[in-house]
């Protein structure tokens, strides 16, 4: 279903998050990697020095073309969720000592290619929502933060101010496009993170963002933080913020005791646990994203932090068997995710693990063949 621009206010959106492209993961593109000992976009970039941006840019032209985002208007998604550096407009960002020797460790001209995807979503009716991914200092110790096993972002005003700088930036260039659908203003702050200071943090970016994005145009959009959706009650609410909406990620690859149920126990927790959940956040909180799920439930496929034993619920499953399994897990995760103002799966293509590929899903028949 291709949006009428004019009219973003509170639209339900079925989208993808287009991960790996502006901000590397290692699991998911390991070939970009490949003869590297870095694990993250900080070390790959301090790593391969100067050759970086030739590797780059070639990856950045051919990981996400515009044939792709032709596909995902063609099945009926009508959002992508674009994560982004904040190093996406280039060597004014503060340094941090994982950069060794190197100031601006970072290629420039993703802005650029942020530019051409406006394009294309514009050509082809589909909306955008910008993802700060990587905060300066990293906000999580993930890889996908840019430094991995470092979170220091919330520990030097520097580091916020450029995050918040970004967030500016990305509104005035970006708030005369028809296709800018919302801007994220942090993805997946570390848990540990003071709440008071992420909302602090939220408020100025709220402000920041509406300087340049009229509510009736842009959503504001902010992650939990891996904490209850109650201790943001009442926070940016009307009527004094407007078109606010809260993000929340929905996995079970990543503990104990979900790698450790069968998948009669995954979909139940999908379609009854998360539904419950669901109904609670939108009868007494409101707007809300899931801005990331996936069917990954084997956990070795995103095992770069992570520690064994990887056994997980699919393995002794015959191919049949794991197709009914996977197609079950997608229903049960639809059903729930669709009470929802809107969700993006993660991630759109991968080169190592179909159940984290939204492409591979489809082609597979785990998903629906239409979304619209």
């Amino acid at each position: 279903m291709k949006y009428d621009f004019d009219n973003k206010y509170g639209k339900k959106v079925r989208g993808v998050n287009l991960g790996g492209w502006l901000v590397l993961e290692k699991w998911m593109t390991p070939s970009v990697f490949e003869g590297l000992d870095a694990v993250d976009e900080t070390s790959y970039c301090v790593e391969l020095g100067v050759k970086a941006e030739q590797a780059l840019k070639k990856h950045w032209d051919s990981f996400i073309t515009r044939e792709d985002f032709v596909w995902l208007a063609n099945v009926g998604i009508n959002a992508v969720r674009i994560p982004l550096g904040h190093w996406i407009f280039g060597p004014d960002y503060p340094y941090h000592a994982n950069y060794g020797e190197v100031t601006h460790p970072f290629v420039s001209g993703g802005i650029a290619v942020l530019d051409r995807a406006f394009d294309w979503a514009e050509e082809l009716g589909l909306l955008i929502v910008l993802d700060l991914h990587a905060a300066p200092g990293c906000q999580n110790g993930f890889d996908n933060g840019g430094i991995k096993d470092v979170c220091e972002w919330h520990t030097k005003p520097e580091y916020i101010e450029h995050s918040l700088s970004v967030l500016e930036r990305l509104a005035e260039r970006y708030h005369h496009r028809p296709a800018l659908h919302a801007i994220e203003v942090l993805n997946e702050p570390r848990w540990d993170i003071d709440t008071e200071l992420l909302k602090k943090y939220n408020t100025d970016a709220y402000h920041r963002i509406r300087k340049y994005c009229r509510a009736e145009d842009v959503a504001v959009v902010y992650h939990d933080g891996f904490r209850s959706f109650r201790e943001y009650t009442g926070f940016l609410a009307e009527p004094e913020f407007s078109n606010v909406v809260l993000d929340i990620h929905r996995y079970q690859c990543f503990v104990r005791e979900d790698i450790d149920t069968d998948i009669y126990g995954h979909m139940q927790k999908a379609c009854i646990e998360w539904k419950n959940e669901a109904d609670d956040i939108i009868n007494e909180f409101g707007w809300t994203y899931v801005g990331e799920w996936s069917l990954g439930l084997d956990l070795k496929m995103v095992s770069l932090w992570a520690e064994g034993p990887f056994n997980h619920a699919l393995q002794e499953m015959d191919d049949f068997q794991m197709d009914v399994a996977y197609r079950g897990y997608a229903a049960a995760q639809l059903a729930t995710f669709e009470k929802y103002l809107g969700w993006f799966f993660w991630s759109y293509k991968t080169e190592t693990a179909a159940a984290w590929s939204f492409r591979d899903c489809v082609d597979k028949g785990w998903f629906p063949a239409k979304f619209d």
